[in-house]
């Protein structure tokens, strides 16, 4: 397998593991009867925005570069959220 091979298949790794996610969070839900985002969403998330971007940088993309980046972030500060916020609550 050549290089542009084994990064096609990281690509859709990545995108595997981005879609990931909604099917957690859609099961989730439909067993809770609401819209609930599980840990493992946050995740998910942050494995195939990582994997995505990867894929961005060799293929020199930069609005997927700049795309991913921007989710990342997001993805990692909800995670702190989620990991911090119940002790947060007892500090108080």
């Amino acid at each position: 397998m050549d290089a542009e091979n084994i990064w096609l298949v990281i690509g859709f790794l990545g995108q595997g593991l981005f879609s990931a996610r909604f099917i957690v969070q859609w099961l989730k839900s439909e067993r809770e009867k609401k819209s609930v985002f599980p840990i493992a969403f946050w995740y998910f998330s942050i494995a195939g925005g990582i994997t995505l971007f990867a894929y961005a940088v060799h293929r020199q993309d930069p609005v997927f570069i700049v795309g991913q980046l921007t989710g990342l972030f997001i993805y990692l500060r909800n995670l702190y959220f989620v990991i911090y916020e119940p002790k947060n609550l007892k500090v108080e």
